[in-house]
């Protein structure tokens, strides 16, 4: 996996790569954006699905492939099905994540269905031909996030009900499933709470399974007087009940601080979609999007995010 020691200067549990932002339009023709997009191991190297916005704006989603996960190659048409629910429809799709469950890769993404935001569901095992399955849920809904294997002979997933807009509210909410076609047992997991996270919070990367828990990466956001400021954070989830959250850090993992960060077409955003893990070494890499533009990296150790979260 990529890596980039600390630097010096810096006494904070994550720390950017150096040459951010990795991802930017010029991987793709006729592309606006490349951020918020979701990366895996994969044969030799690293898969991903990233979130590619066109010059008309549209919102669309591309495989990519990469020998060192740093310089990727993207494919430069949007992924498409062979195979899909009847009348399920597609409008569009944004913020992917991807996760391996049992041999195979499970995308999940906001999709849109009747222009109204949901949960889309996809599988693969190669990342050229995707087979769409049944949405999770009813519209409003988005940040739907897999976790990596069944807990208690169930799929678990993690989302936030939103509205159709630039939702000013949200919370993390859990749901169960015997076959990625049904979901129930609907169970809130976290509510706003400190600050930098008081008008929603929304779950990030893949969570990632430690010795202390479910360890989750999950987006923040406060309402400044300029408007929207996205942040991440973490938490730990108990592993046989993730419902039950076990430690969760007052304060935020990283903020908007540079220029790629701070500008762009949606100012102020870091927003962690994919994490890349080495239990040996215990490295984490976790990537975001950053302004709504670009896509960025950000490195540090399992342990000492727990321990910041037990901490503070």
């Amino acid at each position: 996996m990529p890596w980039e020691d600390r630097p010096k200067e810096c006494d904070r549990p994550l720390w950017r790569y150096s040459r951010n932002p990795i991802v930017t339009k010029l991987v793709v023709p006729k592309c606006n954006s490349i951020f918020n997009s979701a990366v895996v191991p994969f044969g030799d190297g690293f898969a991903g699905v990233f979130r590619c916005d066109n010059d008309c704006r549209q919102m669309r989603i591309h495989a990519g492939f990469s020998k060192d996960a740093l310089h990727w190659e993207i494919e430069p048409e949007p992924l498409t099905f062979a195979t899909a629910p009847d009348g399920l429809g597609f409008d569009y799709a944004y913020d992917p994540r991807v996760c391996k469950i049992d041999g195979e890769y499970l995308v999940t993404w906001c999709n849109g269905y009747a222009n109204y935001p949901t949960i889309g569901i996809a599988k693969t095992r190669d990342f050229k031909r995707f087979d769409q399955l049944e949405n999770a849920f009813l519209p409003f809904n988005r940040n739907g996030v897999l976790f990596p294997r069944k807990i208690n002979g169930m799929y678990a997933m993690l989302s936030r009900p939103s509205d159709n807009g630039h939702t000013p509210f949200g919370d993390i909410f859990l749901s169960y499933s015997p076959d990625l076609k049904f979901w129930g047992r609907h169970r809130l997991v976290m509510k706003t709470d400190m600050p930098w996270e008081s008008t929603k919070i929304g779950a990030g990367p893949i969570p990632v399974e430690t010795s202390e828990g479910w360890l989750l990466i999950y987006h923040g956001v406060l309402t400044s007087c300029s408007g929207y400021v996205y942040h991440f954070g973490a938490a730990l989830l108990d592993l046989d009940d993730p419902q039950k959250v076990i430690a969760r850090g007052k304060r935020y993992l990283l903020a908007p601080e540079t220029p790629y960060e701070r500008a762009g077409d949606v100012p102020n955003v870091v927003f962690p979609c994919a994490a890349l893990c080495d239990a040996a070494t215990g490295r984490i890499a976790v990537y975001y999007g950053c302004a709504d533009t670009v896509t960025g990296v950000a490195f540090g150790y399992i342990n000492e995010i727990i321990s910041y979260i037990k901490n503070n």
